[in-house]
């Protein structure tokens, strides 16, 4: 396994989205952009609805990548981790608060209600627990 770069880390920090894909057996690769949280023990975590695909997916193959990108205008830099995932029935509207401060402006009203209504469905917290660490940086 590679490890993460002080680099790879200042990237992961930053508010961008990254693109989630689950192991989807006969089914092709759909990533999917997603909020997510770099943590310090180098584990990411991610919140989504009980009830999405992506957590079917995981029941059958706890499997998963995030692929996480400077955007356009930068060099070139992207990190990716794979490995197992583990779903918890507790943290995640948390994680979504913290994720919607995060990304959001949370002192918009119309931001306060969709991070509500988010967190007015049952979620699961995801977290990513990195096997393999890819990476490409220019400069």
């Amino acid at each position: 396994m590679s490890t993460l770069s002080r680099e790879d880390i200042v990237l992961l920090h930053r508010p961008l989205y990254g693109f989630l894909t689950v192991a989807g057996g006969p089914d092709p690769a759909q990533p999917r952009p997603v909020w997510y949280e770099y943590a310090d023990d180098g584990t990411i975590g991610l919140f989504t609805e009980a009830r999405s695909v992506k957590v079917r997916r995981l029941r059958r193959d706890a499997r998963a990548s995030l692929v996480v990108t400077a955007p356009v205008g930068e060099p070139e830099h992207w990190v990716s981790v794979a490995g197992r995932v583990d779903i918890h029935t507790d943290g995640a509207a948390e994680l979504a608060a913290r994720l919607a401060a995060r990304y959001w402006d949370m002192q918009d009203p119309v931001r306060a209600q969709e991070l509500a209504a988010m967190q007015s469905v049952e979620l699961l917290r995801l977290v990513i627990h990195p096997d393999t660490i890819t990476r490409y940086a220019m400069g």
